[in-house]
């Protein structure tokens, strides 16, 4: 897998700091990343969680965002069903000289096991043809999946992520892919 390093959009290190001043993350993150770039574009408008799992596992964030493609910057990651983290969902955004363009998400695996996975990518539209949709059974991730149109389309996106576990649904998980203004 060829990894590329990518300008921050916004300052990893400044932006991890501010994290650590409101007691989100613990002081000592801020000086492991003080003098390391993440290699992620981040969204201005990127989650709280997503900041803290670039800062963490920076190596998944930027796996996740080449299968997305060129110019993308991370908007949300979470860890599913809750810390335990079967799976995590990301979601990135890219942007054009009319805002907004698209959306792109991938479903991680990491429970070490072949699971039954679902994930369904929709433009803020009523009409679901318009959705991007991946499902199997998969070792390693869901996706990616992409939508793109006018800026409109892309705001409120919504993406869902479904992972079935010895014979159960543990995630079932609908959320904002996209900034909603």
């Amino acid at each position: 897998m060829i990894n590329t390093i990518l300008k921050p959009a916004r300052s990893f290190s400044a932006t991890v700091a501010a994290l650590a001043l409101t007691g989100l993350i613990a002081p000592h993150a801020v000086a492991a990343d003080a003098g390391a770039e993440s290699g992620v574009r981040i969204s201005a408008q990127a989650k709280a969680e997503a900041l803290l799992i670039a800062a963490k596992d920076p190596q998944a964030v930027n796996s996740a965002a080449n299968l997305c493609g060129a110019r993308y910057e991370l908007f949300m990651a979470e860890r599913l069903p809750d810390t335990t983290r079967l799976g995590t969902l990301f979601t990135y955004i890219k942007s054009g000289s009319s805002g907004l363009t698209s959306s792109c998400a991938v479903f991680d695996n990491n429970s070490g096991k072949s699971l039954y996975m679902k994930l369904k990518l929709c433009p803020n539209s009523t009409d679901v043809k318009l959705c991007k949709t991946d499902e199997g059974t998969f070792s390693q991730y869901a996706g990616p999946v992409r939508i793109t149109g006018a800026s409109i389309s892309i705001l409120c996106s919504k993406v869902t992520a479904i992972m079935k576990y010895e014979g159960g649904t543990v995630v079932n998980r609908v959320t904002y892919a996209a900034p909603c203004n």
